[in-house]
């Protein structure tokens, strides 16, 4: 192999390095002192740090892929400057990544104390070898470095070509013409880098980089930057080495090539002969498949450009759609971001933006360590979403109330994440980007674009910490008067990042004084309330209101801010006839509870048609979510609860509907085994009969996406509830499949006809879908079975049905059915209280036969007891379980834990179900005495 081509660009860059020898150190270590993150605990990754004894300069690297053999060698030279006195040099290096002894050459180009004079003297290695079980490879040196050496550190290498994204991986699709075609890709993000080539593969280490990469004639490589030149490779026809441009500073995880055979498509929005300096990539044959592509991504770069002040900081940038990527998400790198090619084909202005993004925030200035990264994607999140707003409708009904209402949930939980680490740094992003959502409204956009961008000038080509943010914010805030200066971003940021919880903000108002007691406490939904500490957790929220005499939504800035206190005093409200509005068009991430008489404005109000058009959409979504879910939680009354939802006969906004579904599942759930519940289920009928009319039963040609979706759940949710015509038409469907030459060939009836047909129908029919499960060919798409089988246990409201399936799969062990069948059955069963009720049964009535057959189906056995017993939420249940446990004492094995949990939680909901069903009750009594029920169509 050859040896690493050295630039005189590098040999230039090299000495002015060593001119800021001494700033750099200094930087290093000022950078690793610095004060305490606020995500410090919640790290991305596990990583071994580096010691930090050594520290890179630049990087020459020289790859050679052999894309045939799956293998590849290459060379690197790092400058490495010696931090602190030490003997040997710690980086990192995959333990598949193969490096021999005789391949490492170390030289001595500069000591400290000896600054003007050059030297060239070898440095001896006494050995070198991986640390066990750890990406690390260490240089163990002779004699000692001192402090201020810079040395020249070769390294030769070789490995293999991953089939999985990781390092450096290759993969296929088959092109236009049905031939395969091979490609090569990297994928270095978070830390894969050192799968490639030893390296200190850290994101603070932001370096220079020459590189060289070999290829076949017939491929081409696309870089982080364009190539200069390009020469065959001696001694291999047929194959040319490709030099790359000198990038001046990233990090290795920016780095990224892609070998391939992909076109680039014009881009014909730019005038004649002007310089494409953004290309989009695809395989030959679908250049006119991206019509409007260019079009997106110049919008997203001006929006871009705009926000951060500053040009696009690199001079090219290739997008690439790909096909047969198997990656979850694109592959950003600095110049590069590859896509899945339907992705791309698909490519919304959100998914597009969040990946621009990063070339600023994420690339040209870099998180100092991952527990900061969660930040960047705040930023790239947030950000995205602003600008998909600003250029499309497409964005309505995904940001910020998903992103809001799955954080909500998550957080009420007394055991959030389920101690699930990705879960968590989901959540905690989520929780960021809604953070800086809400300092952008009460701060000001201009205010928060500054600050941003004073940021990203101090921090350009260099490393940050979250802090960095905050104080950018804090500073600009303070200058432009909008934050009072006893208060930093750092406090509010720390108060909500800190902490796997949200408040709810309860206004008590007292109508005499005008002025309302505002408290705030821990969010939860899930019962007991029994959270440790909560009554400690304090959050910064700013308290904006909107009073019914001056219903101004554009005036975001806080009242005040509850500077972490438990309550405070709102003063100047409107007379006792108005009802106010706390945090609209959820500007905090946070659920607002009021009084009875001001939940009750608020809902007369609704009923208005100048009251639906006066509200927001967004504040209109949050009053009901708020409302239900905090009646869910015991905070408030169901009947007021009830009262907020009178208004939905006459809305049409989809975002406005998005709770309600919701709410229907959780609360059908929770009361399905009282006599309540065939009241609630006709009460349903009617909230969506009206809406599901006004949508029509079929789709309409070039439809909006949102009316599609609104069809498809009001339909699933009519269609539980006993809708008669739905069960019509789902039965006439399903009779002509009962009637095919074939029926196992294909499943011809839409997925939301499967429930109400095995909830609903005969014993023949649920029977006829039992075979198909059984009788399932092979050569199918088995997620079809799966969801067969599902709606098979999960929907019927007959006992028989479900000792049926109980029977054949446990008692008869037919074996048609594999154990994770039977963890589904399971599972599905605690969707309904005649599920689980009849599982129960079942499991009392055949337990010695049930024990036997799971007695070393420890898992299985598990499942059983938690679904059995754990869902009940009655008195009668807790008596049934709890006399079952009496039982059997002492039999219950490795599910003992479990019974006695179910026991604690169904005496919670034993209370729940006391306080609340009796409330439920009157409220749909009253309402169905008034509303029209008499017409067949409301009837199941």
């Amino acid at each position: 192999m050859e040896k690493a081509y050295v630039s005189p660009q590098m040999i230039i860059l090299i000495f002015c390095t060593l001119l800021c020898i001494c700033e750099s150190r200094f930087t290093v270590r000022d950078r690793v002192r610095r004060g305490i993150d606020l995500s410090s605990t919640y790290s991305l990754i596990s990583d071994t740090r580096l010691p930090g004894d050594f520290i890179p300069l630049n990087y020459t690297l020289d790859l050679r892929p052999n894309l045939s053999e799956s293998t590849f060698t290459g060379k690197v030279r790092i400058i490495v400057q010696c931090n602190e006195t030490s003997d040997r040099i710690t980086l990192n290096a995959h333990q598949e990544l193969h490096i021999e002894r005789s391949d490492i050459k170390l030289k001595r180009v500069l000591e400290q104390e000896d600054s003007d004079e050059l030297n060239s003297t070898d440095v001896r290695i006494r050995r070198a070898s991986h640390t066990p079980k750890k990406s690390v490879f260490v240089i163990y040196l002779v004699d000692t470095v001192k402090n201020g050496t810079v040395l020249d550190l070769e390294i030769g290498f070789n490995g293999m070509i991953w089939e999985s994204a990781e390092g450096l991986f290759k993969g296929s699709y088959l092109d236009k013409n049905g031939t395969k075609t091979e490609f090569l890709a990297t994928m270095f993000k978070p830390n894969n880098a050192r799968r490639l080539f030893p390296c200190f593969d850290e994101p603070a280490f932001k370096e220079a980089f020459e590189v060289s990469i070999s290829r076949p004639k017939d491929y081409h490589t696309l870089f982080n930057t364009d190539p200069f030149s390009t020469e065959p490779l001696d001694g291999e026809p047929g194959t040319v080495v490709d030099h790359f441009n000198l990038i001046p500073g990233i990090s290795t995880f920016s780095l990224g090539f892609l070998m391939s055979k992909l076109v680039v498509v014009k881009d014909e929005t730019l005038p004649e002969g002007q310089e494409q300096k953004v290309k989009v990539y695809c395989q030959p044959g679908m250049e006119k498949a991206f019509p409007t592509l260019y079009e997106k991504i110049h919008n997203i770069q001006k929006a871009l450009e705009g926000f951060w002040g500053s040009e696009y900081p690199i001079c090219n940038l290739n997008i690439v759609a790909l096909p047969g990527l198997t990656t979850v998400k694109p592959i950003d790198n600095w110049g590069l971001i590859v896509f899945k090619e339907n992705e791309l084909l698909q490519a919304s202005y959100f998914t597009i933006a969040q990946e621009m993004v990063y070339q600023w925030i994420g690339h040209s200035t870099t998180p100092e360590w991952w527990n900061d990264a969660h930040i960047t994607r705040a930023v790239a999140g947030f950000l995205a979403a602003t600008i998909a707003q600003e250029y499309t409708e497409e964005f309505d009904e995904k940001w910020p109330m998903t992103v809001l209402y799955s954080i909500y949930y998550e957080f009420s939980k007394r055991y959030p994440h389920s101690r699930i680490t990705g879960m968590k740094q989901e959540s905690i992003c989520s929780k960021t980007e809604l953070l800086l959502r809400m300092i952008n409204y009460t701060m000001g956009y201009e205010t928060f674009r500054k600050a941003m961008q004073n940021f990203y000038e101090d921090r350009r080509c260099r490393t940050f910490q979250s802090e960095d943010i905050w104080n950018a914010l804090t500073i600009q805030a303070h200058r432009d008067q909008v934050l009072d200066k006893s208060i930093t971003v750092n406090e509010i940021a720390e108060s909500w990042i800190s902490k796997d919880r949200l408040p709810v903000v309860t206004v008590d108002r007292n109508y005499d004084k005008k002025e309302a007691v505002v408290s705030q406490k821990v969010y939860l939904r899930e019962r007991p309330h029994d959270v440790p500490e909560q009554d400690k957790m304090r959050w910064f929220i700013p308290l904006i209101v909107v009073t019914e005499d001056k219903l101004d939504f554009t005036e975001t800035r806080p009242r005040l801010w509850m500077e972490k206190s438990r309550e405070a005093t709102l003063a100047g409200l409107p007379e006792a006839s108005k009802f106010i509005i706390v945090n609209p068009e959820e500007i905090g991430p946070f659920p607002v509870n009021y009084d009875v008489h001001n939940w009750n404005l608020l809902a007369e109000f609704l009923q208005t048609e100048t009251g639906r058009s006066s509200i927001p959409i967004y504040t209109k979504a949050k009053l009901l979510h708020d409302a239900w879910n905090l009646a869910y939680g015991g905070h408030l009354s169901f009947a007021t609860a009830f009262n907020m939802t009178l208004f939905m006969k006459d809305e049409k906004d989809h975002l406005v509907w998005s709770p309600v579904f919701t709410m229907i599942d959780h609360i059908g759930r929770h009361i399905d085994s009282s006599e309540v519940h065939n009241k609630f289920e006709t009460y349903v009928r009617i909230l969506l009969t009206p809406l599901y009319e006004r949508l029509g039963s079929e789709a309409q040609p070039s439809e909006e996406h949102w009316k599609e979706n609104l069809r498809s759940l009001s339909k699933t949710f009519l269609c539980r509830a006993g809708y008669r015509p739905c069960i019509e038409r789902a039965q006439a469907a399903f009779a002509i499949w009962r009637k095919a030459a074939d029926p196992d060939a294909e499943t011809p009836v839409e997925n939301q006809y499967i429930c109400p047909v095995f909830k609903w129908g005969t014993m023949e029919e649920w029977e006829f879908g039992l075979e198909r499960v059984i009788n399932f060919p092979q050569n199918r798409k088995q997620n079809e079975r799966t969801y067969l089988l599902k709606n098979l246990a999960g929907c019927p409201v007959q006992t028989e049905k479900i000792e049926r399936l109980l029977n054949i799969t446990i008692l008869e062990e037919n074996g048609n059915f594999t154990e994770n069948d039977v963890f589904l059955i399971f599972s599905m069963l605690t969707g309904g209280s005649n599920g689980y009720t009849t599982l129960f049964n079942f499991l009392s009535n055949n337990w010695d036969t049930i024990k036997q057959r799971f007695e070393s189906k420890t898992n299985l056995w598990d499942s059983l007891i938690s679904s059995s017993t754990g869902i009940f939420t009655t008195q009668e249940g807790y008596d049934m379980v709890s006399a079952l446990y009496v039982k059997h004492q002492g039999e219950f094995g490795s599910a003992e834990h479990i019974i006695e949990k179910s026991l604690k939680n169904i005496k919670e909901e034993t209370k729940w179900s006391h306080e609340n069903l009796p409330v439920i009750e009157n409220w749909l009594d009253e309402y169905l005495k008034t509303a029209n029920t008499s017409a067949s169509k409301f009837m199941g």
